[in-house]
């Protein structure tokens, strides 16, 4: 491989794997010039291969494979190749905004907590940049299971819905000027541990195929649960005891219950994640029982059980 197509895999690498939205971007993760970078792009975007901002275009891109002396995939594999990975980076940065908004909420530090919204308009961006390869992918195989492909969308989307929740753990750092005791801290912090783990495991059923981590998900489902009913009564403890309260601590305690409530919401995103895992891997039509309706069954049964 010469010089210049090793360059040019490196370019079209971080395109696929990391989302970029500039072509500065793409040049400092190199440590290129922005105009070398220009200058390699230049014909796969008169092509077609490469579009604005930044997506490449599968039907296309098989094409290229020569080039770089790799072995050529179906555009199946392709595809799903493509999606894996990029639902990987979501993934990852999703779970590190989560790690830097509770991170801001543990330390009451603002400018760590915008810097944590400021990531949400990346994970928003990679929802939209997975919408529409999900959409190329179909396009390229018209007769695949369709089904199947919508789910790399569907679980997109609730990587977006996580990011959104854990916004509301970051707004409050932003918004509210009282600190919280220690021990609601503490409560908060295994809530923040379990819904992460939940958030590692289900992602890791998808992308792995790892679906035996589906009891391990179902215990932490049961532990969040139990921590925000001790987390929401240490809350109406608070209030009850409070001398002070006023609209504004009206307004605080709320937010604090959207914190809670965040954690909660995280971990039944996760337990979806995991529903749809065994669809796409086990063709296991998902129930179309909320899940609220389905823990009370779970607990029904394991009480009948005990």
């Amino acid at each position: 491989m010469t010089k210049t197509n090793s360059t040019l895999k490196a370019v079209l690498d971080v395109i696929l794997h990391e989302n970029p939205s500039t072509q500065d971007e793409i040049a400092d993760k190199l440590g290129l010039s922005r105009r070398y970078v220009t200058k390699l792009l230049q014909p796969l975007v008169k092509r077609g291969v490469v579009r604005r901002a930044y997506i490449l275009d599968l039907k296309k891109f098989d094409e290229f494979s020569e080039m770089f002396q790799e072995e050529k995939t179906s555009k199946e594999s392709a595809g799903n190749y493509l999606l894996k990975e990029m639902l990987k980076n979501m993934a990852d940065h999703v779970c590190k905004q989560f790690d830097m908004s509770f991170e801001s909420f543990q330390t009451y530090d603002k400018d760590l907590a915008n810097e944590a919204l400021e990531m949400d308009y990346v994970s928003n961006n990679m929802h939209e940049k997975i919408r529409s390869s999900v959409d190329t992918v179909i396009s390229l195989n018209p007769y695949s299971e369709f089904s199947k492909t919508m789910i790399f969308s569907e679980i997109s989307y609730d990587l977006e819905r996580i990011a959104d929740y854990i916004c509301h753990i970051a707004n409050f750092v932003q918004k509210e000027c009282y600190k919280v005791d220690d021990e609601m801290v503490d409560t908060l912090k295994s809530m923040f541990k379990t819904s992460r783990k939940m958030v590692k495991y289900a992602m890791k059923a998808f992308l792995n195929e790892e679906l035996d981590v589906k009891g391990k998900v179902l215990d932490y489902e049961e532990d969040i649960h139990a921590l925000q009913k001790k987390a929401l009564n240490k809350m109406a403890v608070m209030m009850s005891e409070d001398d002070a309260m006023d609209k504004d601590r009206s307004t605080y305690y709320l937010s604090l219950s959207r914190v809670v409530k965040a954690f909660e919401r995280i971990g039944d995103i996760s337990v979806e994640i995991l529903d749809a895992s065994e669809e796409f891997y086990r063709n296991i039509p998902r129930t179309t029982t909320p899940e609220r309706f389905r823990r009370s069954a779970r607990k029904r049964t394991s009480r009948d059980s005990g």
